[in-house]
């Protein structure tokens, strides 16, 4: 079974540009977020009512998407992934109404139950950025976006939260607000910690 990285972080702080950097180097397999090509993604932008299938397709995706990184010979890199869904983005949608406490409750259980046959990833790689460098590259993107960037700083604290639960070694904050476009600090960062780790 190989070994997994999750890319985390809120809505538009660089986890899509700093797995693709990645993916240019020899031995790592990537798995996306997909937005543009979920089936609920964009009926949910336009109407609440979409929100638990969303979030359903979101962890079935991503469970999937695991099985495969992990069947590969090559580390497995996922731009977010199961994790963030659920103690990033149902967490918002649940504060912002746009989930009921019982849709929240169903997303909670299957969230656990994929858990308990998927392993979590051995690395999580948080990335922050200051707000304007958030604002400016969602507002670049040419992508459906649920979360804005007034949700970031209420994202980070759910993000915190979840975090403060992981070992120190499994997880690798950066400050991606002055990253260069190829993120090569960010890479040689995580390249660095998995030589540490023995991965």
């Amino acid at each position: 079974m190989s070994r997994l990285i999750s890319v985390v972080g809120a809505s538009g702080v660089g986890k899509t540009a700093l797995v693709q950097a990645i993916s240019k180097l020899d031995g790592f397999t990537t798995a996306y977020e997909q937005h543009n090509d979920r089936p609920f993604q964009s009926l949910f932008k336009s109407d609440s009512h979409y929100a638990l299938a969303n979030q359903i397709d979101y962890f079935l995706l991503r469970a999937e998407q695991e099985r495969e990184l992990r069947a590969s010979s090559q580390i497995g890199i996922m731009d977010g992934g199961l994790d963030l869904d659920f103690h990033g983005f149902t967490r918002l949608f649940l504060h912002r109404g746009l989930l009921s406490e019982p849709e929240y409750d169903l997303c909670r259980r299957l969230y656990a139950l994929i858990r308990t046959s998927l392993p979590s990833p051995e690395l999580i790689v948080l990335l922050c950025a200051d707000e304007r460098t958030v604002a400016g590259r969602l507002s670049a993107r040419e992508r459906i976006n649920i979360a804005s960037a007034e949700d970031t700083a209420l994202f980070n604290s759910f993000l915190d939260e979840w975090l403060a639960s992981i070992p120190s070694d499994q997880l690798l904050e950066l400050d991606v607000s002055n990253e260069a476009i190829g993120y090569e600090r960010s890479t040689h960062a995580i390249l660095k910690r998995l030589n540490d780790l023995a991965f």
